[in-house]
């Protein structure tokens, strides 16, 4: 009966054995979905236009496309924008690293962000900067300073227009000069 019951237990060892073994070999195997960029371009040139004029043109080393209309500058975005006209440079944006979500038409513009308004003289530098293209406004909450001219300012947050004519520093820093009116 020992030898009988040593075979049973080798027998069954064999059974479990093999069980586990067809059930490893039937488990699905987990499908990797790929999330990387779907097309990628070098020494990017992109020209917006309305009505056949000019409005901005974007430049970049490297742009990324991505399956849901994403973009992704990782080597830097340069985008000037033009008057009316379409001839005539009004400002410049440009940063490090830049990012366009599709979803919310809206461009993250990172590391050394340098706005320039050619007509007022006037720049503005941050770490990171939003353009929102539909509403032609750039904003950022972080850290700000601005150069005319006659002054610079400095300040935590900063609302403007595209063309960076008009601006407001949300929560200025520092000394400013006030001008008082003439009695």
């Amino acid at each position: 009966m020992g030898l009988r019951t040593a075979a049973g237990a080798a027998l069954l060892s064999a059974a479990l054995l093999s069980g586990c073994k067809d059930k490893a070999e039937e488990a699905p195997t987990k499908k990797v979905e790929y999330k990387g960029p779907t097309l990628e371009t070098t020494n990017v040139m992109t020209l917006y236009s309305d009505s056949a004029r000019l409005q901005v043109r974007l430049k970049a080393k490297l742009e990324q496309d991505f399956e849901n209309g994403d973009l992704l500058f990782p080597k830097g975005i340069e985008m000037t924008f033009y008057s009316k006209d379409g001839t005539t440079v009004v400002n410049t944006l440009r940063g490090n690293y830049g990012k366009y979500t599709r979803a919310d038409s809206r461009y993250l513009v990172r590391g050394d962000v340098r706005v320039r308004n050619e007509e007022k003289q006037q720049g503005m530098r941050t770490e990171e900067l939003y353009y929102d293209r539909p509403h032609a406004r750039i904003y950022t909450d972080k850290f700000v300073r601005v150069e005319t001219p006659t002054e610079v300012l400095t300040g935590e947050g900063l609302e403007a227009n595209e063309d960076f004519s008009r601006y407001k520093i949300l929560k200025p820093q520092g000394v400013f000069t006030v001008e008082q009116p003439a009695q």
